[in-house]
C-alpha cells in the first residue's frame, strides 16, 4: 500500500492502539517516528518508545503533531480528552478524529468538539491483535470521503474494514463486535467434542480452531455462499450430514441468530443509558 501523507496520532497507547500502530508500520504504511502516541502509563510508553514511537505523556502534544488522530481511550474518559485539546482544532483544519470508544456515537464526539470538526467512529474487534480484525465504520456530519479511505486503509492493515451508516453500529457490535467470543464458545465445544470421541485435548483445539479458520477463509476466498460450500463436504448419506442433522435438531442457526440479536439489543439499550437526556430522542 501506498505510504500515508497524513502524520497519524493516537491518545491511548493500549492493546488495540499498538495493534494499529504495528499494522500500520508493518504494512509500510507509514514509520514508526511518524506516528506520535500519548499514553500515561509510564512502562507502556517506555515500551513505546523502544520501538522507535513519538511517546509522550501529552495528548495535546498528539493533536499539535497529527493530522488524523486514533482515540484510542475508554468511553467514559473520551469527553475529558477532548475537551482538553478541543482549543487545538480549527473547523477549517485537516484534523479528523478517529474514534475507536465502544458505543460512543458520532453525536456525542462531536458536541466535545468545535463545530465543523470531522470525526469517524470505528468499532474494531479482538483479533486486531493478530491482524485479523473485523471492523466497520462510520463518518460523522463533517467527515469527508477522503477521511473514510483513509480510516479503511489504516483498518485494513490489520484485517477487513467495511462502512456503515451509523444506525447500524449496534448490529455491528452485536455480529462482529462481540462475535469473537461466539467463535471460541464454539472451538471450545467443537474440542470438547473431539475429546468425547476420543482425541487428546491439544490435538483436538488445535483441529477445532484450524477448522474454524479454514472455513472462514474458503467463504472469504472463494466468494462462495456458506450454503454451496457446506453442501460441498456433505455427501450423502455421510458422516458429515449426519452432524448437520445435530446441529439442526439443536436449533443451531437459530442460535447463532439470537446471540447476535440479544448482543446488538444489549448495545442500543447502553447506548440510550449513557446518552445525554436531549439526546435519547
Amino acid at each position: 500500500s501506498s505510504p500515508m501523507s497524513a502524520k497519524i496520532g493516537f491518545i491511548g497507547g493500549g492493546a488495540m492502539a499498538s495493534a494499529l500502530m504495528g499494522g500500520l508500520v508493518k504494512a509500510g504504511a507509514t514509520t514508526a517516528s511518524q506516528i506520535t502516541v500519548a499514553e500515561p502509563y509510564v512502562p507502556l510508553r517506555e515500551k513505546h518508545a523502544a520501538n522507535g514511537f513519538r511517546a509522550t505523556a501529552s495528548n495535546r502534544e498528539v493533536v499539535q503533531n497529527a493530522d488524523m488522530v486514533w482515540l484510542a481511550v475508554k468511553p467514559d474518559t473520551i469527553g475529558v480528552v477532548l475537551r482538553e485539546v478541543s482549543d487545538l482544532v480549527s473547523p477549517q483544519g485537516r484534523k479528523v478524529f478517529v474514534s475507536i470508544a465502544a458505543g460512543v456515537g458520532v453525536q456525542a464526539l462531536e458536541s466535545f468538539l468545535p463545530v465543523g470538526a470531522r470525526v469517524v467512529r470505528v468499532m474494531p474487534n479482538l483479533p486486531c491483535l493478530v491482524s485479523q480484525a473485523a471492523s466497520a465504520f462510520c463518518r460523522g456530519t463533517n467527515a469527508t470521503a477522503e477521511d473514510a479511505a483513509l480510516v479503511r486503509d489504516a483498518l485494513r492493515t490489520v484485517g477487513q474494514a467495511e462502512e456503515v451508516p451509523e444506525k447500524l453500529m449496534d448490529a455491528v457490535t452485536g455480529l462482529s463486535g462481540s462475535g469473537p467470543a461466539y467463535g471460541f464458545l464454539m472451538i471450545e465445544a467443537l474440542a470438547d467434542g473431539g475429546v468425547r470421541a476420543g482425541l487428546p485435548r491439544d490435538v483436538a483445539l488445535k483441529l477445532a480452531a484450524q477448522t474454524m479458520k479454514g472455513a472462514a477463509a474458503m467463504v472469504l476466498e472463494t466468494g462462495k455462499h456458506p450454503g454451496a460450500l457446506k453442501d460441498l463436504v456433505c455427501s450423502p448419506g455421510g458422516t458429515t450430514i449426519a452432524g448437520v442433522e445435530a446441529l439442526e435438531l439443536s436449533n443451531f442457526r437459530a442460535c447463532a441468530m439470537r446471540a447476535v440479536a440479544a448482543a446488538a439489543k444489549r448495545s442500543a439499550e447502553m447506548r440510550l443509558a449513557a446518552a445525554p437526556p436531549q439526546a435519547k430522542l
